[in-house]
């Protein structure tokens, strides 16, 4: 009886980690893009190989809406088990830059927190807002 002793092949798993960050103005106003496939949402995305979370945060805001930003803190993670995603959330302040659309972003501007809440209407990116605006839920894991 033959055995087949072929070297077994071993493939890490594959995950998808993105930051994304929610940025309150002097007036607190949250920073919203408008994406060409979910609508408006906080500005973030894929984090790079070699790159920082918080990077990641800072580079995304910058390339969807302008801004600059300084990160405040680190709110929590959503995790979206069966896509292996895992969603990081900071939140920052604009320290610079002006609002400009991009390739990203078909429309970008600073709105009124409850305003912004009835925008966003994508998934649970709602929940996600809220969630980093309260400092009793922080840091929170989130799986879904």
């Amino acid at each position: 009886m033959e055995i087949n002793s072929a070297p077994q092949i071993y493939s890490p798993p594959k995950h998808i980690v993105s930051a994304a960050t929610i940025v309150i103005n002097e007036k607190g106003e949250i920073l919203l893009i408008k994406g060409p496939r979910r609508g408006w949402e906080m500005p973030g995305g894929q984090v790079e190989e070699g790159e920082s979370l918080k990077e990641a945060a800072i580079r995304e805001t910058k390339e969807e809406s302008g801004i600059d930003i300084e990160v405040l803190n680190f709110c929590g993670v959503f995790q979206n088990v069966k896509r292996s995603i895992c969603n990081t959330l900071f939140l920052a302040k604009p320290v610079g830059g002006c609002l400009t659309t991009s390739s990203e972003s078909l429309e970008v501007g600073f709105f009124p927190i409850e305003q912004a809440l009835e925008m966003v209407t994508h998934l649970n990116f709602r929940q996600r807002i809220e969630y980093c605006l309260d400092n009793n839920n922080q840091p929170f894991y989130i799986e879904f």
